[in-house]
Formats: structure tokens, sequence, C-alpha cells
């Protein structure tokens, strides 16, 4: 069971998750948003900023030939790119999917879901990812950690 839950502990799920239960919000209780017609547009607009920085991220991935799986020792410490920006791209980016998603279905009381994401993902994984890189690459994750912003 620990072995399942591990494999499932994985931030795509709990992105799932929260997308989920604002879509079920907006399913369930028809009318939480305001029904203005640029809440469509900015979803659309923040959902796709998403998956431009997920898409720059996972560049740098591959250009490094490092891994991006959670939980994995990087080979190489990513600081070119996207990460001059911030040091979670990924997350940010599925943050900004999430915040996309509530906008375009209209159902903006789902946008307290964001935070809530931003916090499991904080503490579920980038604590632990930060923790291993400042071990394994020492003042040069110190120095860059200092310069550039967890999330943005």
């Amino acid at each position: 069971m620990a072995k399942l839950l591990r494999i499932i502990d994985l931030p795509p799920v709990w992105l799932l998750a929260m997308t989920a239960i604002a879509f079920g919000l907006d399913r369930w209780l028809p009318g939480l948003g305001f029904g203005w017609n640029w809440s469509y547009w900015l979803g659309n607009g923040l959902f796709g900023a998403g998956i431009g920085v997920m898409v720059l991220a996972v560049w740098e991935f591959l250009r490094a030939r490092t891994t991006l799986i959670p939980r994995q020792t990087p080979s190489t410490f990513l600081q070119s790119g996207i990460y001059r920006l911030t040091r979670n791209p990924i997350y940010l980016g599925d943050a900004l999917v999430l915040g996309g998603l509530v906008f375009r279905w209209d159902v903006l009381p789902a946008l307290i879901l964001v935070p809530v994401f931003m916090r499991i993902i904080t503490s579920r994984f980038i604590i632990g990812e930060e923790a291993g890189l400042a071990e394994l690459f020492g003042d040069e994750f110190q120095n860059w950690a200092a310069t550039v912003r967890r999330w943005l």
C-alpha cells in the first residue's frame, strides 16, 4: 500500500485532483462565477502560459539530459533558461494551468484551489527537492536560491 501511495503521490496527480474538484464544483453547483466573457479568455491565456512555462522547463531538462521525475537525483543543476526566473517552472506551470481552467470554467470560488495546490506541492515536493539540491550542489544551489524565487 505504501508503494502505491508513493507512486500516485506525484504532482500531476495532485493537479488532476484539484482540476477535478474545480470541474465538479462547476457541474454540481453551476452559477458560481460571474458569467463574464473575459474570464474565458483570461483562463485560456493562463492555461496557455502554464503549458508554455512547462515546455520551456522540460526543454532545459532534455538539454541537460537529467531527470525531471520528482524525488530522483538529478545529474545536473539547472540554472539557465526559464530557471533564471523561477526555481520551479513546472510547478508554476501547473498552478497557471489550474488557475486558467478555473477562470475558463468561470467557477471563481474554486480559485482557492490554486494556493492550496501550491501549498501541497511546496510541502510534499519542493522542500525535499531543494534540500536534496542543497546537499548535492552546496553553495552553487544556495547562491542561486538566494537570487531566484521559489515560485515567481
